[in-house]
Order: C-alpha cells, then structure tokens, then sequence
C-alpha cells in the first residue's frame, strides 16, 4: 500500500505546475538535519506515513485501515512578508503551490488505496533560510492477502 501511494504521489508531484517540484523523497527528518544531508533542490516535497490502523474484513482475508500521509512542502525563504514589504507577493507564493499541489493529488486512488483527501496545514518557520508548510491527507488503506 505504502509504495503504491508513494509512487503515485511522487508521479502527480512532478506533474505540479509543470516540473514545479524538483525533489520528492520519503520523511525523514530532511529539514532539522539540512547541514547533513546530500543537497535537494527546492521546492521539495518529502512524504510520511501516519500510523495505518487496520479493522479486518473477510475472514481475516483482507483488511481496511485509515492513514494520514503528510507532505512536509520545502521551499526557500522569499524575503520578509510584511503587508507593506516589496517581497511579500513573491513570500506568499508558496501558498500558491500548496492549492496546486492539493488540486493534483486530492482523489487519487489505487488498487491499494482510495479517497486521498486533504485534511488539515501547518506552518512551520522555524528553519532559517526554508519554510515548511505541512499538509495533511487522510488515505483509506486495503491489504489482501494473495
């Protein structure tokens, strides 16, 4: 379930405004150990999977689960974002790309996975020269067995 949805977030990303994402990878920690890590591009959108709690269909054949996945969106810093600041069109743009990014993954589905739908946002600035903004989906998970 987990790689299907990966995969098919990861191809609707780089669909996003033509190429506007140029990194997608998995969670972990990229923004509190960018010093650390191997360079990435910005925008970069790295994904988490939520815990999957799992109710049992079938004769324990097949199951249904909820997920939340997050899509921690990484942007570079655009300048201050005062009312009145020369830079403050260019700042707020990363909202821009958030409705974008919502309007292409919102409704995917698969064959291990339906009704990707958006949920909750954070703001995170605590991170000199990137902003992240946190947009959360919950996800209907199904696993057979084969």
């Amino acid at each position: 379930m987990r790689k299907e949805l990966y995969l098919a977030l990861g191809g609707a990303l780089k669909e996003v405004g033509d190429g506007a994402i140029k990194y997608v990878d998995l969670w972990n920690h990229n923004v509190e150990f960018i010093e650390q890590e191997e360079a990435w591009e910005r925008p970069a959108v790295f994904i988490e999977f939520g815990r999957i709690n799992w109710d049992v269909l079938m004769g324990g054949c097949e199951w249904r689960g909820k997920c939340e996945v997050r899509l921690h969106v990484v942007t570079d810093w655009k300048g201050g974002s005062n009312y009145d600041s020369d830079s403050v069109e260019e700042s707020l743009e990363v909202f821009d790309l958030l409705k974008d990014i919502q309007a292409a993954v919102t409704g995917l589905s698969g064959e291990t996975f339906c009704n990707l739908r958006f949920i909750a946002s954070d703001t995170n600035h605590n991170h000199e020269d990137i902003v992240e903004n946190i947009e959360v989906y919950g996800v209907t998970c199904i696993r057979k067995l084969e």
